[in-house]
């Protein structure tokens, strides 16, 4: 009895001069905490697509007005077509059923002026048309408004001969073959119910219908 007293004295006295003993003897030398697993967040970018009223594609009238708008850059630019039409006689052929409309688009002078008023406010910034239709309509807007530049550089440099007159005979048949396939790639697309995307003008076009 005395011998287990003095171990249980002997072992108090060991313990409180050495309080990290103690604190050992009863914690587990290796604690590992175990985290809950947590799932990669996966996040998906939401997939743009031309609706109209709710539904996944065009309806017949949204397709036929966007196909139309495709036509008013391509009359407001029919000039910078005047070699490659006369020279090449499929492109007279191709562009003799749209002269009645050519004429009456270029019958007063600003008339041009006067359509790109009547499709900014009126369809492209009314919500009452659907997206589809606004998207197409800036698109066409835009291509117009590209032509300032073709023509300033023929208002700025006139040449009527020489290297001059070559280099402007490219670049106005340039403008007007992106013109032609603009409104073939456009308006046919639109009239199967795609979305077309023209180079350059698609993305200003975003952000105005946005």
């Amino acid at each position: 009895m005395a011998m287990n007293n003095l171990l249980s004295a002997h072992s108090t006295i060991f313990s409180s001069q050495n309080p990290k003993l103690s604190y050992y003897s009863s914690t587990p030398l290796f604690h590992i905490p175990i985290l809950p697993s947590k799932k990669p967040i996966i996040t998906k970018r939401p997939i743009v697509t031309a609706k109209s009223k709710g539904t996944d594609s065009a309806d017949a009238p949204d397709r036929l007005i966007s196909a139309i708008t495709y036509f008013y850059p391509f009359f407001d630019g029919i000039q910078y077509g005047k070699y490659v039409i006369t020279q090449f006689s499929p492109f007279q052929t191709l562009i003799q059923p749209l002269v009645p409309a050519i004429r009456v688009f270029k019958s007063f002078p600003f008339n041009g002026f006067l359509v790109f008023l009547t499709l900014y406010f009126v369809v492209v910034r009314n919500p009452n048309f659907s997206k589809y239709v606004r998207f197409n309509t800036m698109q066409a807007i835009v291509l117009d408004v590209l032509l300032i530049f073709p023509d300033l550089l023929e208002r700025t440099f006139n040449p009527r001969d020489g290297v001059g007159l070559d280099l402007l005979m490219s670049l106005d048949s340039t403008v007007f073959l992106f013109l032609l396939v603009s409104l073939i790639y456009g308006s046919s697309s639109c009239l199967l119910g795609q979305l077309p995307r023209l180079p350059i003008v698609a993305e200003a076009a975003d952000r105005q219908v946005l």
